[in-house]
């Protein structure tokens, strides 16, 4: 039997909705701020937290908490923009994307955590580590959205564009978002994302730094906003107050025990 040097693979239905998603994420004029926040002091609250108690509180938890705090002083960025009309969100709804496994093969998942003006870092750790502990068996069960599977996959790309457009989708799901996956790859590096959303914070890794006699450690994070609604200038004043209330650690210092 002759050798052709190649395989082929058919594509799972998860990887046809990653790749139509993306494709309607890249229609969206998304512009990306590169920076890094000092989390020494916020870890190191983590770290005797978890030594006194056993319990390991979530650093993707601590930057969603930040983030509706960042949101709650700049409540024009929770808004999505319909045609020639700008739609104010009242909620803050913020969407972790989630990897999950699905039959031996990964794929990412919202999980949306609604009403974040109302939340506090526990509330928020909580939720993260209940979903966490649950298995899910196909994509869009975590979601709600387990119809997804029966849609033809000629038409995902269109579903997702209308679903990107509506005020309904916007009010469930919301339009603010975090991403942490960069966290898990270990190397202390920033990811530009792709994505629909408003405004997305992407966490990367974790880089020490020593200086002044102490080791610094400085989270990377890519914080990417829609252009046709924030300009530059209002961006780079909401990141420089984002990593502040990120840096000064009062959204958790209440809730460990030192």
């Amino acid at each position: 039997m002759k050798k052709t040097g190649y395989s082929i693979k058919k594509l799972s239905f998860n990887r046809l909705i990653v790749a139509a998603a993306s494709s309607v994420n890249r229609e969206f004029n998304t512009i990306h701020t590169i920076t890094e926040a000092d989390i020494t002091n916020v870890r190191s609250l983590m770290r005797q937290h978890r030594h006194i108690t056993g319990e390991g509180l979530s650093l993707t938890a601590y930057v969603v908490c930040c983030l509706a705090k960042a949101i709650e002083e700049y409540p024009g960025f929770n808004s999505f923009r319909k045609g020639r009309k700008l739609v104010l969100l009242e909620d803050i709804n913020i969407g972790v994307l989630v990897e999950r496994e699905f039959g031996g093969e990964s794929a990412p998942e919202p999980l949306t955590l609604t009403h974040m003006q109302d939340l506090n870092y526990l509330d928020i750790h909580t939720k993260i580590r209940e979903n966490q502990a649950k298995r899910f068996d196909q994509i869009g069960e975590q979601s709600g959205m387990k119809y997804i599977r029966y849609i033809p996959s000629f038409l995902l790309k269109y579903m997702i564009r209308l679903g990107s457009r509506s005020i309904k989708m916007a009010k469930r799901f919301g339009k603010v978002a975090v991403t942490s996956v960069g966290m898990f790859g270990g190397a202390a590096s920033w990811f530009i994302p792709i994505s629909s959303a408003t405004v997305l914070v992407t966490v990367g890794g974790i880089k020490k730094n020593m200086g002044m006699g102490k080791v610094a450690e400085l989270l990377h994070l890519t914080v990417s906003f829609n252009h046709d609604i924030i300009d530059g200038a209002p961006a780079a004043r909401f990141t420089k107050r984002l990593i502040e209330i990120i840096e000064s650690g009062q959204e958790i210092n209440q809730f460990t025990q030192t």
